[in-house]
């Protein structure tokens, strides 16, 4: 399949013109979305020494909630969850990203929001809801949200469980913290929550995280 099958059978050499679209906009949009890719995050990338950003931590989250509502054949919708997960932390590129047990955590949404406006209104964003999509996300009740939500703790959770707790001890993490930030999960999927309380201990164990 050719290019020109997948927008009209105009030339791409005509698109502008017929359709009134500067790529100049188009392409400023796209460099705004890649600020996100210099907002780093807390947690490790595994066998390395770097900490990951958040347009990595937003590809593993899309490609690990597709994984999980296929394996467990979950009732949810694909292109929303998708959606919602590759425009999560799109607000982290003005507000950059707050660590889950920051005395500032909630408030991180005011400016996460605000960032959002802000790509909204660029010229270029083909997305009309991108704001409506990243609220749902946000503040939403949907099974993709909860789904969501649950990958989102489970994948720092993962990479500090490989990386021998090396975000954890940094910040002097305890045990009782990572507990009520995961505790939510028991409601939602049991099962991961179950798998994510016998690792706490192992943590614990190993002295990763502190036994308080």
């Amino acid at each position: 399949m050719s290019l020109n099958m997948l927008t009209s059978s105009k030339p791409l050499s005509n698109q502008t013109l017929v359709s009134g679209i500067d790529v100049n906009d188009i392409t400023h949009f796209l460099l705004e979305l890649d600020a996100l890719k210099r907002v780093n995050r807390r947690s490790y990338v595994t066998h390395t020494t770097r900490r990951e950003n958040s347009a990595e931590h937003s590809w593993h989250l899309a490609m690990a909630c597709w994984s999980i509502a296929e394996m467990f054949e979950l009732d949810v919708d694909h292109e929303k969850l998708l959606k919602m997960a590759l425009v999560h932390d799109l607000g982290e590129i003005d507000a950059g990203d707050t660590f889950l047990f920051a005395s500032s955590r909630h408030a991180a949404h005011i400016e996460e929001r605000a960032g959002i406006a802000r790509l909204q209104a660029e010229r270029g964003n083909g997305i009309a809801n991108l704001a409506e999509i990243w609220e749902e996300q946000e503040t939403g009740s949907s099974k993709e949200t909860q789904l969501l939500r649950v990958v989102d703790r489970l994948l720092p959770f993962l990479l500090n469980l490989n990386t021998e707790g090396k975000t954890w001890a940094e910040s002097e993490v305890k045990r009782s913290q990572v507990a009520a930030a995961l505790a939510f999960i028991e409601g939602s999927f049991p099962t991961i929550h179950d798998w994510l309380t016998e690792n706490i201990a192992y943590a614990v164990q190993q002295g990763w995280l502190i036994d308080s």
